[in-house]
């Protein structure tokens, strides 16, 4: 599965920031209980997107769930949908691509051997606390 797409491909300007839509994302895997909720800011790494939102889910059925819930509150909250959405048919690795925000919901299994984390080591990452109301990364400049 691909973390990019084709060349077509281009960051879009949507209505919310990018680090909103990347909050929300946060907000509905922590309503699933999703674990080891991670951020990568990668805007300086690359001109792809802005922010990774990555976690993990302990069952199929879980991965399913996380996926559907920050498809739902993305919709909701924003106003967006995914440009792409892959992965829903296996629910081992999901991929939601806002363009702006990919979310990456794995299995266990696939998050570890993926390791996006190291892969985008070069940008800031931030792990998000399982009761974290914020998230530092996703502050507006005038708050941090």
């Amino acid at each position: 599965m691909s973390t990019t797409s084709s060349a077509s491909r281009t960051k879009r300007n949507t209505h919310r920031p990018a680090r909103d839509i990347a909050r929300f994302a946060v907000e509905a895997m922590q309503s699933k209980k999703a674990v080891d909720i991670t951020v990568i800011d990668v805007r300086d790494v690359s001109g792809v997107t802005d922010y990774f939102v990555i976690c993990t889910g302990e069952s199929d059925m879980q991965v399913r769930a996380i996926a559907e819930a920050v498809r739902e509150q993305v919709k909701e909250e924003a106003g967006e949908r995914p440009w792409k959405r892959e992965g829903m048919q296996h629910n081992q690795w999901v991929v939601l691509d806002y363009v702006n925000v990919v979310v990456h919901v794995f299995d266990r299994e696939r998050r570890s051997f993926y390791d996006l984390e190291r892969l985008w080591g070069d940008a800031p990452v931030e792990h998000v606390a399982e009761d974290a109301d914020t998230v530092d990364l996703l502050q507006p400049e005038s708050q941090k």
